[in-house]
């Protein structure tokens, strides 16, 4: 079999993916995502949260429900009518962390969990929080000696 043989015939066989109806549910299940976190800054702000800390507060609140769905196995049922839409980067990002945990707590929490759980976000969360480490010390002798 030659390889357009091949090529012609995995054509036929595989079935034909609807683009259309799939970038629709993921422009419309991640606009709901961004919606229900600019809903969550606007009643942050109601209950007199200045803004920054409304975003803030926002933020940890779609992080939460992330990890709780992803908990519940109900994020990945989310993501398969979705698609990419539930990649918003920090519901996405909680998801990343929440997934694997659940998935090896059988394992238990030394070797399941805690090892597991910072295989994707692992390097992320690290470079984060060593960055965050060295510029808040230089930030601190900065205004020491300033």
């Amino acid at each position: 079999m030659t390889q357009k043989q091949y090529a012609k015939l995995v054509q036929q066989i595989s079935p034909n993916s609807p683009v259309g109806k799939d970038c629709l549910m993921a422009f419309l299940i991640g606009g709901l995502i961004c919606l229900l976190g600019q809903c969550c800054i606007t009643l942050y702000t109601s209950l007199g949260l200045p803004k920054e800390e409304a975003g803030t507060a926002a933020s940890m609140s779609l992080v939460a429900l992330s990890a709780l769905l992803t908990g519940l196995s109900l994020y990945d049922d989310l993501a398969k009518a979705a698609g990419a839409g539930t990649l918003v980067p920090i519901t996405g990002f909680a998801n990343a962390i929440s997934a694997p945990a659940v998935e090896f707590k059988t394992e238990g929490f030394i070797l399941g969990v805690g090892a597991k759980m910072f295989t994707i976000a692992g390097p992320v969360i690290v470079y984060g929080l060593s960055a965050s480490v060295v510029y808040g010390l230089i930030y601190w002798l900065c205004t020491l000696f300033g």
